[in-house]
């Protein structure tokens, strides 16, 4: 089949990758033309797709990057995986309406579309199929099909991949169904029908709310058990010896990535819209882990005074950019909080990742219609942080060490060897110079 993927991020490019492997004639469809040319270049700047998997996908031609609206004719299946931001707490579905246009314009009888974009519930019906209808003359569900299947990408994850991830699919009828599931089973080893596109959607929206609702509640009891001079993690250790009723969540400097920072935020706001209500796990999960980088700070700060010294003038080095280990995923990252905070606060900061390159590892979308910008420092969390090594000259160096993200890649024994105070925020280390969160 002609499978064309709106979207060739986090979660598109491997999507793509792995329609290709299996026989499919790709097209990988962005607007951000930077993309584009890396991508026809056999370049991935998505970890989970090396380069050496890319490369023969282009070579043979089953795999086509463009970022020509063109090419997108003749799809016999189409993936929306575009970016679904908020905009000042409002869901902006506006990548999401340009691909729909974009696609409705080459829409044939007989022809599947599905988005993965994770969105509030009634998307799919409310607005991704009255977009495509206007524009193609066609009816969903009797003339082309329409699903909806939430992604479950999770980057640097070395045991859960697209292929062995189950895949929750479903269709606003039951050819639609049929149609979507058909088209998955192909990628995946297990699917997941559900009754409606509504039911999937919320899936998605439940599985993130849950994590950011328990992530919450272990940062929230870690601020308290440290005032009351408690171990919050040995406490941790000891309730996850129980073999029921109770999963293990860890505290950290807050959350990032598109998942926790946003998508339970959807569903928050769908309910206050539809219903009048307020989500109030929500918004207090949000409350609590959105903070969680100014406590890193106040955390960091109380420190230094302990020492004589104050945020003002002090050399701060930060160990991992990224929101989370072994990823070069940037996006709603907490250390870009941290690091402003400490540079309005007067620091000197540095920060050392080896997996995020420059700023936000994978670049920004454009607005569908707009030229992307050339790569600057616009917009760059960290354009006010000097880049630098983790090596022993710049531990020993530091007033003050902050892991943030405890990629692998580190020396610890070098950290707590050369370091005059680390804070650690993901108990990684131990010693004498160390704290942990």
């Amino acid at each position: 089949m002609r499978v064309v993927i709106a979207g060739q991020g986090y979660v598109g490019l491997p999507l793509a990758v792995r329609a290709a492997e299996v026989g499919h004639q790709v097209v990988g469809y962005d607007v951000d033309e930077r993309r584009i040319k890396r991508l026809a270049l056999g370049e991935s700047y998505v970890e989970d797709i090396p380069a050496e998997r890319l490369r023969p996908l282009l070579e043979s031609g089953v795999y086509q990057p463009t970022a020509d609206p063109a090419e997108v004719a003749g799809f016999d299946v189409a993936v929306i995986t575009v970016p679904t931001p908020l905009r000042d707490g409002v869901p902006d579905l506006s990548y999401i309406e340009s691909s729909a246009r974009l696609l409705a314009r080459y829409l044939r009888p007989g022809a599947t579309v599905v988005l993965e974009s994770t969105t509030y519930p009634g998307t799919t019906e409310e607005l991704l199929a009255p977009l495509l209808e206007q524009g193609s003359g066609l009816t969903a569900g009797q003339d082309f099909h329409l699903g909806y299947s939430p992604e479950r990408i999770d980057p640097g994850n070395p045991t859960w991949k697209l292929e062995n991830t189950p895949k929750v699919v479903s269709g606003t009828s039951p050819a639609g169904l049929a149609a979507v599931d058909g088209f998955y089973a192909q990628l995946v080893e297990r699917t997941v029908p559900v009754s409606s596109t509504k039911e999937a959607e919320l899936t998605k929206l439940l599985e993130n709310t849950f994590r950011h609702v328990n992530i919450a509640l272990v940062n929230e009891l870690a601020m308290f058990a440290h005032d009351l001079g408690i171990d919050v993690w040995e406490a941790i250790d000891a309730a996850s010896t129980k073999p029921f009723g109770y999963l293990r969540f860890t505290p950290g400097p807050g959350v990032g990535g598109h998942c926790l920072p946003i998508d339970p935020s959807y569903l928050s706001w769908r309910v206050e819209r539809a219903l009048g209500q307020s989500f109030r796990f929500v918004e207090l999960a949000n409350d609590v882990n959105s903070h969680m980088p100014d406590y890193v700070v106040r955390r960091l700060t109380e420190a230094l005074n302990d020492r004589q010294r104050s945020v003002n003038g002090s050399r701060v080095l930060l160990l991992g950019l990224a929101y989370k280990k072994n990823t070069g995923d940037a996006r709603e990252t907490p250390a870009a909080r941290v690091a402003e905070l400490l540079v309005r606060m007067g620091a000197e900061v540095r920060a050392a990742d080896p997996h995020v390159v420059v700023g936000v590892h994978v670049p920004d979308p454009v607005i569908p219609g707009q030229r992307a910008a050339e790569p600057d420092s616009h917009g760059d969390p960290f354009a006010a942080v000097r880049r630098v090594e983790a090596t022993p000259q710049e531990l020993a160096a530091a007033d003050a060490v902050v892991l943030l993200a405890d990629h692998d890649d580190f020396d610890y024994e070098a950290v707590t060897t050369h370091s005059r105070y680390v804070l650690d925020c993901r108990r990684r280390l131990s010693g004498a110079a160390v704290e942990v969160l």
